[in-house]
């Protein structure tokens, strides 16, 4: 045993006693050092500061930040724990810490690019999280939309340096963030009009919104040019990164190290024990025979599983989130009551997305589930969705992340806050999708067909992420030869039950961000390790509820960290 594992009873204790150390200080200094630095996270945290600037991702930027990783990994280097929670914070921090400084030296800073999870996105993204309640709410928006080109620049300049050393991001993500970017440059109907128009209606100053909004246009038509002139031509076709590339990005989405070989084989084998039940259970619906997509057409035409409009949407994702509080609060999780609140909304932009966004530290914002409803989609079926709310919701990310960011008597904030790790956070709500059935949530055997569609599309992304970025020979139903992207095309149509459009999105979210989608499935079975790990050493005397306190007051670190922890 390493002097990285806390004893659960001492982190249960210190949540009413424990004196914040010196570790704790230069934690909680780190977090202001990040906040300075990066006003998009004082917007996503609620944190004090201007809110109209944007992160500077230029090389400047990005060596700045690094700067300030290498002085506080040193002056951690200087410390010793006084107990184990700091033994915790320690461990997790030199891991996170050390890592992102790994992917800064190994270049990966400047080559960030991607449908769904880089600069390009984020610079628009982190205008859902603004206040809009007042005047002076719209003309720091304004201000931010104005900022907007500035930023774009600096990203511009950074992919500029990752392509001088050789590294670009694939074709295929640069021809999509050419289309994102003229998309966004556009007058008519962009996200920028469209949210200058609103302000303006809500009180905003009508004239200082539509500018910014020009601006922020701007410089999305400065990106796309930049993209289609300049780094295209760089860029390469093939998809894969390879296994050392991949190696590194897998670490930092899991925060543990795996042997990529041996999780291949395990998400062939487990896509196959999800199909099978899969089947099983179309057959309890509609009778032998019956294949699961047969099952899901009939539940889809169901009238009596449809919603109809996104208010009747908001209105059930509501009950469904409220109904789970009130069954799981005080039974199977100890909820703090602040956490008991969850705001379920439908997002202002139309990407198709589900996400969960955490509340502020004093809970004045609450946490807030968050459904992006494409253009022309109308009906909804609450077969599909149910395990989606208590994926996002609770016992899923809102408990995680709502429990972590209560535990200010126990966690600096860095722990509560700042850190924020995949595999711990998405194989958590694919580890409470699961548990929900097994503690009856999910008995209508159409809502667990839901959970099982999800489920099957989880672990065949374990197989076709690995399988394309690190080229792997591809299975025989697919025809043989070596994993590529119109392989992973057909494997993907096989194995989800989406519409095209969402689909292809996937695909292409797999193909530029390697490593992140098998972060949930592999997240999820760590999970169910260290659960089982426990239960095993501790015997007679296990209990699943205080196991679960243990585990979330821990807060998200990387998956090797936990079960150290727990141990």
């Amino acid at each position: 045993m390493t002097d990285t594992t806390p004893t659960p009873s001492t982190a249960d204790e210190a949540t009413a006693t424990r004196t914040p150390t010196a570790i704790d200080a230069v934690a909680d200094a780190y977090v202001d050092t990040l906040a300075r630095l990066s006003p998009g996270l004082r917007t996503y945290l609620g944190l004090p500061g201007d809110q109209s600037e944007l992160d500077d991702v230029s090389p400047a930027g990005l060596a700045e930040l690094d700067a300030e990783r290498t002085a506080v990994l040193g002056r951690l280097a200087k410390l010793a724990p006084v107990d184990d929670v700091d033994r915790v914070t320690l461990a997790a921090m030199r891991e996170r810490i050390g890592l992102e400084s790994e992917l800064y030296d190994a270049g990966e800073a400047f080559a960030t690019l991607n449908n769904i999870a880089s600069p390009l996105q984020e610079a628009r993204d982190i205008f859902d999280l603004m206040a809009t309640d007042t005047p002076e709410d719209w003309a720091v928006i304004a201000t931010r939309m104005g900022n907007v080109p500035g930023a774009l620049a600096g990203y511009v300049e950074s992919l500029r340096e990752g392509a001088a050393t050789g590294l670009v991001a694939a074709r295929r993500q640069v021809e999509i963030g050419i289309a994102q970017s003229e998309e966004l440059a556009a007058p008519e109907g962009s996200f920028w009009t469209q949210l200058a128009a609103r302000g303006a209606q809500e009180g905003g100053d009508a004239a200082a919104l539509e500018a910014g909004a020009a601006r922020a246009r701007e410089g999305y038509a400065a990106l796309a040019q930049f993209l289609r002139d300049e780094l295209a031509a760089q860029a390469p076709e093939r998809d894969g990164v390879g296994r050392e590339r991949y190696q590194l990005f897998s670490r930092s989405f899991l925060g543990a190290t795996i042997d990529l070989d041996e999780t291949y084989e395990w998400g062939r084998e487990e896509l196959a024990r999800v199909v099978a039940e899969q089947e099983a259970t179309a057959a309890e619906l509609f009778g032998a025979g019956t294949t699961p997509e047969e099952a899901m057409a009939r539940l889809d035409a169901d009238p009596a599983r449809k919603l109809h409009g996104t208010d009747e949407l908001q209105r059930w994702m509501q009950e469904t989130s409220d109904a789970a509080v009130a069954a799981l609060a005080d039974t199977q999780f100890d909820i703090p009551e602040p956490v008991r609140r969850l705001e379920c909304c439908i997002a202002p932009t139309q990407t198709g997305g589900i996400y969960y966004t955490g509340p502020t530290d004093d809970f004045s914002r609450p946490g807030r589930m968050w459904w992006s409803v494409p253009a022309g989609i109308t009906e909804f079926g609450t077969w599909r969705e149910k395990t989606t709310v208590y994926h996002e919701g609770v016992p899923g990310h809102h408990l995680q992340i709502g429990q972590t960011t209560y535990r200010s008597a126990l966690l600096n904030k860095w722990r509560r806050l700042a850190c924020w790790v995949s595999g711990h956070g998405e194989g958590w709500a694919l580890y409470a999708e699961r548990l929900m059935a097994d503690l009856g949530f999910l008995d209508d055997p159409a809502d667990r067909l839901g959970m099982l569609d999800g489920q099957r599309m989880r672990a065949a992304r374990v197989v076709l992420d690995i399988g394309v970025h690190l080229g792997k020979p591809a299975p025989a139903e697919l025809g043989g030869g070596t994993w590529d992207a119109d392989k992973a095309k057909e494997f993907l149509f096989a194995n989800v039950n989406m519409g095209e459009g969402f689909v292809l999105f996937e695909l292409d979210r797999y193909l530029g961000w390697p490593g992140q989608a098998p972060a949930y499935k592999v997240g999820q079975r760590l999970w169910e390790n260290i659960r089982d790990e426990t239960r095993a050493r501790e015997g007679a005397d296990f209990d699943l509820k205080a196991f679960h306190r243990r585990a979330l007051d821990v807060g998200s670190v990387g998956l090797d960290v936990l079960a150290q922890a727990l141990r």
